[in-house]
């Protein structure tokens, strides 16, 4: 089996070597250049092609370490095959540590891009044309916004059965099914023909070490299934088998107040358990918020100032059986 060239911006990827090529896109408003480093191995042996991503949405720092770590630690040197590393697609977001582009766009709502369009939709289109084009698989790290701290979970649509055997490889605590997005970085990778899978955990503006390590190890276990992970990694077992999610739906707050939750993320509570209380800030008023309905806790709100029908808790309503 020979090995296929592989072309990243221009640049011809060999064989048995590593590669930092730069994403230029467009300078900032000072004229001073950007240069986002993409970082490539490729072993001698032949194999599959990943490519790894994260802060495609600026604010979205814990995806950011999860791929720094992975080249750090030279998890993404590969046995076989080839590995690509970009840890920040929107460098412009995550100068501002803002979600969308300068131009107030949201880079996941532009895809595939326009050659001559708008800033996020130029990004999008040289990411689809001059790198996704060599990768067989996708793993895409994000994090939950506005506050909200999402249980480590994969997002991926109904009716693959290739893409349930790599999240049930990948391990995460929870499997959310989820419709690929109108003009969403998912969606286009699926009319690829490319298989991508989508992690969430955590909130914007935080990093933290159990999202962390639940990424790492869930694209470990991807590489180790491909056999592309280096002998010298250990793969762990996940804790407990990944809970398929079929059906979810958010609790929202009766009224606005101070907002303190009560339960850890990933709990599963019964109907009519205490979720947390709302206050007022001058000690009359104290709401508990009770459950709706029996599930795992799949997201938080971790803001402590809430408004009558803001999202308060992602509810599971329905999840598949264990095979």
């Amino acid at each position: 089996m020979s090995q296929k060239i592989i072309t990243i911006l221009g640049q011809t990827i060999e064989p048995g070597k590593s590669y930092e090529v730069d994403f230029d896109v467009a300078k900032l408003h000072t004229a001073s250049s950007i240069n986002v480093p993409i970082i490539i191995e490729r072993s001698k042996k032949p194999g599959p092609t990943v490519l790894f991503t994260a802060g495609i949405h600026g604010d979205e720092v814990n995806g950011v370490e999860i791929v720094r770590q992975l080249i750090a630690k030279g998890i993404n040197k590969p046995k076989c095959g080839t590995t690509i590393c970009i840890p920040v697609i929107n460098i412009f977001g995550f100068i501002n540590l803002s979600r969308e582009f300068p131009d107030g766009r949201d880079l996941n709502r532009v895809f595939p891009g326009l050659k001559n369009g708008s800033l996020a939709s130029r990004v999008a289109y040289k990411l689809v044309n001059d790198v996704m084009k060599e990768a067989d698989y996708v793993l895409d790290f994000h994090t939950g916004g506005a506050g909200r701290f999402n249980a480590p979970q994969v997002r991926i649509a109904q009716g693959s059965t290739r893409l349930n055997e790599l999240a049930r490889i990948f391990g995460a605590p929870f499997v959310l099914y989820s419709k690929n997005l109108k003009k969403s970085f998912r969606i286009t990778a699926y009319k690829a023909g490319i298989t991508m899978l989508l992690f969430e955990g955590g909130k914007s503006h935080h990093i933290d070490v159990n999202i962390t390590n639940t990424g790492v190890n869930g694209a470990k276990r991807v590489m180790h299934s491909l056999g592309m992970l280096g002998s010298k990694f250990k793969v762990s077992k996940p804790k407990k088998e990944s809970v398929f999610i079929t059906a979810s739906k958010w609790q929202r707050a009766n009224f606005s107040g101070m907002f303190k939750a009560s339960v850890e993320v990933g709990t599963k509570v019964k109907k009519d358990d205490i979720l947390g209380n709302i206050t007022d800030p001058y000690g009359k008023f104290n709401h508990f918020v009770r459950a709706t309905s029996t599930g795992y806790i799949i997201n938080a709100n971790e803001s402590p100032i809430v408004y009558q029908g803001d999202a308060l808790f992602h509810i599971t309503s329905r999840v598949k059986p264990h095979s």
